[in-house]
């Protein structure tokens, strides 16, 4: 595992009707909705931490913490990124961020888990 304080990662996405607050259910404004900007962030902090994973593990996000400071109108491009602050043990803390075109959108802290890939998954099958 290659995982060290400091690295980077960023990823770009578009803000469009399917991620709007009207679409998503969480507001009624054709504005990025919140958990669309979440998931945007939240994809950069899985990518980082599964470039530097085997195969057989992955990360499950575990907590969020985020504000979400500015609007962002159907049409703009996105980019979010999530920078490792801390690594304690198997769990990953990042700082995350989000901007539209024009300025910084939101910020907050990530927390992902370590797992091992097919044992997580099938407790989680177990339940059902």
């Amino acid at each position: 595992m290659s995982l060290t304080i400091g690295l980077k990662k960023e990823v770009a996405g578009v803000s469009t009707a399917e991620t709007s607050a009207v679409a998503m259910g969480s507001g009624s404004l054709k504005v990025l909705a919140t958990p669309s900007m979440i998931a945007l962030m939240e994809r950069a902090a899985s990518e980082l931490v599964d470039e530097n994973l085997s195969s057989e593990q992955t990360s499950v996000g575990i907590s969020l913490n985020v504000k979400h400071i500015a609007a962002t109108p159907i049409g703009l491009k996105l980019r979010a990124e999530a920078t490792i602050t801390s690594i304690e043990g198997r769990k990953i803390i990042f700082d995350v961020r989000a901007f539209d075109e024009r300025e910084e959108i939101g910020s907050g802290t990530h927390e992902r888990f370590i797992v091992d890939r097919k044992k997580f998954q099938s407790k989680a099958d177990g339940k059902g």
